[in-house]
């Protein structure tokens, strides 16, 4: 049974709520979950206390593979990469995570957190580029560790720290938290003056999301606890301080063909896909997905936010 704690939006702290039932779906665990829907940000909670999540995030889980690391020549030429890439912002080079680390225009000396770092490797892939002031934050990790000098891994909440950063991020891992309000409010107590705060995340405002509900592959219930829309976002951290200076949409057909398999019945499983779709399909799935970020209606968003002076 459902365990009414939030009987307001934890977004836009309305009353005007509707509930929906979801299943884990991932691992094909099962299991009945209820999750609210404000009626009028749009954004998404869990309603359910779930007292042990270990269930839900098994060993193997994506977040929590091993570290991998580059050989001294490789790190030498990462560092070069990046070095051009931020001077120059010629996307050839770009890294993967290009499109917003020039958006977030770090320092090599900033002090950067990432918070949610699962194994650390996105830290890692910025340490041997050159940032040399890296800390991630994740208390389900195993232990805390010092990769190299200028990374460290925290098996803490940033909460919990008493360091300041001039940049922290959190990729996928705002929706597995249960006070979006509290977090912001955290990060934003954690920055210096002018720091700048990096969220990725699914968002409500996501066509997929409307059109196949419960089926959507990144609800993912019950371990995302709370999905915002544009409309939530923007209300939950202008009320804590930040100002947020872009939204970017950057989902990718992961939104379809992760759907597609939980309509048939599949777990998560990659190699499964092409029994379910052509490679004209999964082409014109592509499309379809960067024009539903060009329309705002993708399944994910970077949100850029800047604490003010």
């Amino acid at each position: 049974m459902p365990i009414d704690l939030e009987p307001c939006c934890k977004f836009c702290k309305s009353d005007r709520l509707t509930e929906f039932v979801a299943t884990e779906r991932m691992l094909r665990l099962g299991g009945n979950f209820y999750y609210s829907e404000c009626l009028d940000c749009g954004s998404l909670q869990l309603k359910d206390f779930i007292e042990d999540f270990s269930p839900y995030y098994p060993k193997d889980y994506y977040s929590f593979s091993t570290l991998r690391k580059s050989s001294s020549s490789v790190q030498f030429l990462k560092t070069l990469r990046m070095k051009v890439f931020l001077s120059t912002g010629l996307q050839k080079i770009a890294p993967l995570y290009g499109y917003w680390l020039k958006k977030l225009k770090p320092r090599f000396k900033d002090r950067i957190a990432d918070v949610g770092c699962g194994n650390g490797q996105l830290l890692y892939e910025l340490s041997v580029s050159g940032f040399r002031d890296l800390h991630g934050f994740d208390p389900f990790i195993d232990r805390s560790e010092e990769i190299s000098e200028s990374l460290k891994l925290w098996k803490k909440r940033i909460e919990d720290s008493d360091l300041l950063f001039d940049v922290i991020m959190m990729h996928h891992s705002f929706e597995h938290m249960e006070d979006p309000q509290a977090i912001l409010r955290s990060c934003y107590e954690h920055l210096n003056p002018g720091g700048r705060l990096l969220i990725r995340c699914p968002v409500a405002d996501a066509q997929i999301w409307k059109e196949k509900r419960a089926l959507w592959v990144q609800l993912d219930a019950p371990r995302h606890l709370i999905i915002p829309t544009v409309a939530g976002m923007r209300l939950v951290s202008e009320r804590v301080g930040f100002s947020i200076t872009e939204i970017e949409f950057d989902s990718g057909d992961f939104q379809f063909w992760g759907t597609v398999l939980y309509e048939n019945g599949e777990r998560l499983d990659h190699s499964k896909i092409n029994a379910y779709l052509s490679a004209e399909e999964r082409n014109a799935l592509q499309e379809k997905a960067l024009r539903y970020n060009r329309e705002g209606k993708g399944d994910q968003a970077c949100f850029y936010l800047i604490k003010q002076d």
